[in-house]
């Protein structure tokens, strides 16, 4: 059974932009955002036909790679900054809902 669009399009995680709208979006071009897949950074969702699909997650962290490498960082050290964000992000994330876990208990 298919979801309900209005859910799919408020999932960070639905791939629902192609390349060219994300580089649009992003006033970047879809090279740039091949390069971002290339480092690791983003994994993009692959259309039956094998196009990139973008989920709004990870445009967000295309712009954030987008501003750092604007500010003089190079792409690779950009992307792993962000990756590493990302990890630290969720390790806090799953921290914070076992110390719940635990009061609870």
């Amino acid at each position: 059974m298919g979801k309900n669009p209005d859910d799919m399009f408020g999932d960070e995680d639905y791939p629902a932009y192609t390349i060219g709208r994300a580089a649009e979006m992003l006033g970047t071009s879809q090279d740039f955002l091949r390069r971002l897949d290339e480092a690791k950074l983003i994994d993009p969702h692959r259309s039956a036909g094998g196009h990139r699909r973008y989920s709004r997650y990870q445009l967000r962290l295309a712009a954030r790679a987008r501003e750092m490498v604007d500010q003089g960082t190079a792409l690779e050290a950009a992307c792993r900054i962000i990756i590493l964000e990302d990890q630290l992000e969720e390790a806090l994330r799953q921290n914070e809902k076992q110390q719940g876990t635990r009061r609870q208990g």
